[in-house]
């Protein structure tokens, strides 16, 4: 009889044990959600257009040791846009293409360009004689 009733028991215990996982499961399902919202909420979306100039960020650079040197590569021109974030980019100076992901790239925002000025341009440095006595 107290077989049996240990038996039952264990059962019992099993099952409430069965219960407790899955209510945890649970509970780090809506808990991944949350973060997750929060996470979306807080990513600032990229969005880029054909012919819009872009930075794009040279992944090589780690093997040299250059502080101050710039991690991100003169401006390419976006030529295409493919799904899933790729973009093609093209270099204007050889013409060339090539494909990479868009989180490689950044917009790339150029200054005004200063007014030229016409300068006289007067040199310090006097002139030798005409008749080459010095």
């Amino acid at each position: 009889m107290a077989y049996d009733q240990a038996g039952e028991q264990r059962k019992f215990q099993l099952q409430e044990l069965d219960e407790l996982r899955l209510e945890a499961y649970e509970n780090s399902r809506i808990y991944k959600q949350k973060v997750k919202k929060f996470h979306d909420q807080t990513i600032l979306r990229k969005d880029f257009h054909i012919g819009q100039k872009v930075l794009l960020f040279n992944s090589r650079l780690k093997l040299t040791a250059s502080k101050l040197r710039s991690r991100w590569d003169a401006p390419f021109v976006i030529t295409n846009i493919f799904p899933h974030g790729a973009v093609q980019l093209k270099d204007e100076h050889t013409n060339c293409t090539f494909q990479v992901n868009v989180h490689q790239v950044k917009p790339f925002h150029e200054g005004p360009t200063p007014p030229r000025i016409n300068m006289e341009i007067i040199s310090l440095v006097e002139p030798a004689p005409p008749d080459g006595t010095a």
